[in-house]
């Protein structure tokens, strides 16, 4: 994998989101109330919302706009029928937030 680092963790407010835009699209990165940490597209599947102005709730964001409900471990949008956002490996090391810069060019390709 090749990471690049994205920022500090402590950038990332507890149960929130950091945007993070590549020539690629924009990455969600979010911070759940445990410190963990999860990155998907930001563009969620039903109406084009923001998740990054979601609400992060355990390890799920909920949509601002009308509500679907994302696993952020799967993307897999919850009592949806074609609900999926595509997710990204992502790791903390050192504090620091790294993203699989590799992954992210290869989701565009495909």
């Amino acid at each position: 994998m090749s990471w690049i680092d994205i920022g500090a963790l402590d950038d990332i407010p507890a149960q929130g989101a950091r945007l993070v835009k590549t020539a690629q699209g924009c990455v969600a990165v979010f911070r759940t109330a445990a410190d963990e940490v999860f990155a998907l597209d930001d563009r969620c599947p039903h109406k084009g919302g923001p998740l990054s102005e979601g609400i992060v709730h355990g390890a799920q964001v909920t949509c601002p706009l009308h509500n679907w409900v994302f696993d952020l471990n799967s993307g897999m949008a919850q009592g949806a029928d074609e609900g999926r956002v595509t997710t990204y490996p992502v790791q903390v090391k050192g504090g620091r937030v790294l993203l699989d810069a590799a992954r992210l060019r290869r989701s565009v390709a495909a």
